[in-house]
């Protein structure tokens, strides 16, 4: 008899029951989305970050100490020590390799040009453009174009094994030079490539790849410091906290999420006496933009979500309203208030399952779109996300349905069957 009463309730209010179905699957079909894109979210906004360019950088230890005693620093004035170029394959074997995007050795020098007669001192700075290096069996390609994204250049990149060059827009031009000229420092002649546009100290160097700038100081290997870039998630209490003060489970828990200190902390582990630190901005911004985003999802997953519950409230208080005699009747034939209160909660349930369904179904697609359309990329839809999306319809269902439905309860039978309620 109740399957009956309930299958008589779809079949006579089609309308009604469509209305508050669509209601359900719109909000279920945003929520959906908003959580399939938040859950998924991280690696493709950090990818798109990266573009901001290195987020670490990676010094000689010896550059981090200072001596000082009544506030005066007596480390004596030097270009400082160096870190080893054969050392930086090392950094693709730590334990978050996959996430290092990519890393950019420089090394600065100063070299003497003849321009019009004269002699002018102009700095040079040794990097790797876009290096193939190999670590144990994986190979792969890192240099200024990956960790440098803004550098523009006007002609082409110089090879990384040539004695090519970039020379900076504004010292090109007060130079007179244009890609395909050649400069001549250090006793032999380098050929321009390009003119580098940063916006920056650069546009005032010449650019060159790194085994140059180590023969110009006459230190090979030698590198000053490396920028890295790589995925990281962002702060929370634990990421602030010294890795010295931990215990070991902590540790290990700290040490095997991706925030920027303990990729920090392992690119110390592989390049020997260095100093890792985050660029403050970059990694602030970066967890920044991201929070902010996530918050911007969730504000929208809760306004989707009541304005469901509205939409169904009115949908059920109307079919209640109307169906107020039956409810007068099952009452005066002895039905208490748990009976009736069930009846309605049943139908409510049954809305849910199938706008929860139809929602997880479009929201589906709907989180689709947005990844290819937004971060030109598929969204993953997790499995273990369909029960949180039929829970989350449910729970707006009944929350929407609620007071219609304790109205119901509190029907006097006599005034419901004399049709005063």
């Amino acid at each position: 008899m109740f399957g009956r009463i309930v299958y008589e309730s779809f079949r006579r209010q089609k309308r009604r029951k469509m209305l508050a179905a669509v209601a359900i699957m719109l909000g279920v079909t945003v929520a959906t989305a908003m959580i399939a894109v938040a859950t998924d979210i991280g690696d493709k906004i950090n990818r798109e970050l990266r573009s901001l360019g290195a987020n670490l950088l990676v010094t000689p230890q010896e550059d981090s100490l200072d001596v000082e005693i009544g506030g005066v620093n007596l480390r004596p004035p030097s270009d400082g020590d160096y870190l080893s170029e054969a050392d930086l394959p090392k950094i693709k074997g730590t334990f978050w390799r996959h996430n290092i995007v990519g890393f950019a050795p420089m090394l600065p020098a100063s070299v003497t040009l003849s321009a019009n007669g004269a002699t002018r001192e102009v700095p040079l700075l040794g990097t790797y453009f876009a290096k193939s290096l190999a670590f144990g069996k994986d190979e792969f390609v890192t240099g200024v174009r990956t960790t440098h994204p803004w550098w523009k250049v006007q002609g082409a990149w110089p090879n990384d094994n040539s004695t090519d060059v970039l020379v900076g827009e504004r010292l090109a031009t007060s130079l007179g030079v244009k890609p395909g000229d050649s400069l001549e420092f250090s006793g032999s002649a380098h050929r321009i490539t390009g003119i580098l546009s940063v916006g920056s100290s650069e546009d005032n160097q010449i650019v060159a790849p790194l085994s140059v700038a180590q023969q110009v100081i006459a230190k090979p290997g030698a590198v000053r410091r490396i920028y890295v870039s790589a995925l990281t998630k962002p702060e929370d209490a634990l990421a602030r906290r010294d890795p010295k003060s931990m215990n070991p489970e902590l540790f290990d828990r700290w040490y095997c999420s991706p925030y920027v200190q303990s990729i920090a902390y392992q690119l110390q582990e592989a390049i020997p006496h260095s100093h890792a630190e985050q660029i403050r901005q970059v990694s602030q911004n970066e967890g920044t933009v991201l929070a902010r985003i996530k918050g911007l999802m969730l504000l929208v997953t809760l306004a989707a979500l009541l304005a469901s519950a509205l939409a169904v409230s009115a949908a059920m208080a109307t079919a209640i309203f109307e169906r107020r005699v039956e409810v007068g009747l099952m009452k005066a034939l002895g039905a208490g208030d748990f009976a009736v209160a069930s009846l309605f909660f049943a139908e409510a349930a049954l809305l849910a399952l199938f706008g929860g369904v139809a929602g997880f179904a479009a929201g589906g697609l709907l989180a689709r779109q947005i990844g290819r359309t937004i971060f030109a990329s598929e969204i993953t839809i997790q499995p273990v996300l369909f029960p949180i999306i039929l829970a989350i319809a449910v729970i707006v269902t009944f929350s929407g349905s609620a007071i219609a439905i304790r109205r119901a309860v509190k029907f006097d039978p006599v005034f419901a069957l004399r049709g005063d309620a």
